[in-house]
């Protein structure tokens, strides 16, 4: 698999010399990697944006409060 950017060869070539990874693995990559010109870094792929009603369109699904207090009493109320 090839690098995407030019921070991920640098995280390889680290863990290369950590010993976390195989000589074999990062010349795997740097060969299918090739010349290329490689990016500083990759940005992850924009997320759509959800579109939501607005709140003016919304329905409100609560009752109002002054109905349910209505039969109450202060005696009610312990």
């Amino acid at each position: 698999m090839p690098f995407k950017s030019q921070a991920q060869r640098r995280k390889f070539a680290q863990l290369l010399v950590e010993g976390k990874i195989s000589n074999e693995t990062f010349e795997e990559w740097n060969r299918e990697t090739g010349g290329k010109k490689l990016p500083e870094r990759v940005k992850p792929p924009a997320r759509s944006k959800r579109t939501t009603t607005p709140k003016s369109n919304r329905k409100s699904t609560r009752s109002s409060s002054k109905s349910k207090r209505a039969g109450r009493t202060k005696a009610g109320r312990k």
